[in-house]
């Protein structure tokens, strides 16, 4: 309303409860003055602090002069939290396609949308799954920059997405991509964007393997090393033991030929 100067009486109603009374320029009762602000002169209401309790339908009915009631003013007030970060995780299946779910965090009622290279996802490039649904699966020829959307009334977030061309991979190891975005994050081009690669439970015998082997080329090396410097420390020893043997032989020459003098 735009003031409350015509009327001679007026209510505010939340879902059926009275929560103000008034009459022309004067406030008779607010049963949530702790938190709300009535102005009569041009009609405002305000309600401050919003919480999901205060979701759902207010209405304002007013009376004239004579008791009579004027049309009722209705307003469904809905509360929503706003869309605070997108997770987007891939994985490639056995046959060459993609399974890509996108999720979202801190969101009312999300509704999901995908573009690839910019355009939107067609039924023709799902195994399964819609273009609507968080969760799709992509056939095995598609390949471009893959990008999920999250939004609701009040909010929409988009991830930084990635470019994938193939998932045969001929290793036979199947790699799962995450990218996270929240409110803060800074999109980067799309070749340098936040990626974490991870190796899904079927590798995990390879992975272990080539730990394993690690481990054992270093116990060699260790055992290598420590041979070599052994070695090493035996000929030194032994290189300085020669000249005290040599000394000693000698000395026992002179006492001979001296020996031999004094006989003659």
């Amino acid at each position: 309303m735009n003031s409350t100067s015509e009327m001679h009486r007026y209510h505010w109603f939340k879902n059926k409860t009275i929560i103000l009374i008034g009459r022309k320029n004067l406030i008779v009762a607010n049963m949530i003055e702790n938190r709300s602000s009535f102005t009569p002169s041009d009609g405002t209401f305000r309600i401050n602090n919003l919480s999901r309790t205060d979701d759902g339908e207010y209405t304002l009915k007013s009376f004239d002069s004579k008791g009579r009631q004027l049309d009722p003013q209705i307003l469904q007030l809905n509360i929503q939290a706003p869309v605070s970060s997108v997770l987007l995780v891939s994985e490639c299946l056995s046959q060459g396609e993609m399974r890509v779910s996108c999720s979202s965090d801190g969101g009312d009622s999300p509704q999901y949308s995908w573009t690839l290279d910019g355009h939107t996802l067609t039924d023709a490039q799902l195994l399964s799954g819609n273009k609507d649904s968080n969760n799709i699966i992509l056939r095995q020829d598609v390949s471009g920059q893959l990008v999920c959307s999250v939004s609701n009334h009040i909010s929409r977030m988009s991830t930084c997405g990635f470019r994938f061309t193939d998932c045969s991979l001929s290793n036979g190891m199947h790699l799962s991509q995450r990218v996270l975005v929240t409110s803060q994050t800074q999109c980067t081009d799309s070749a340098t964007a936040p990626t974490m690669i991870t190796v899904t439970e079927a590798d995990h015998s390879l992975l272990i393997c080539g730990l394993r082997t690690a481990v054992v080329i270093l116990i060699l090396i260790g055992i290598a090393v420590y041979f070599v410097w052994k070695k090493k420390k035996y000929e030194k020893a032994e290189g300085s033991a020669v000249p005290e043997e040599m000394d000693y032989e000698n000395s026992v020459v002179m006492v001979e030929m001296r020996s031999s003098a004094s006989g003659l």
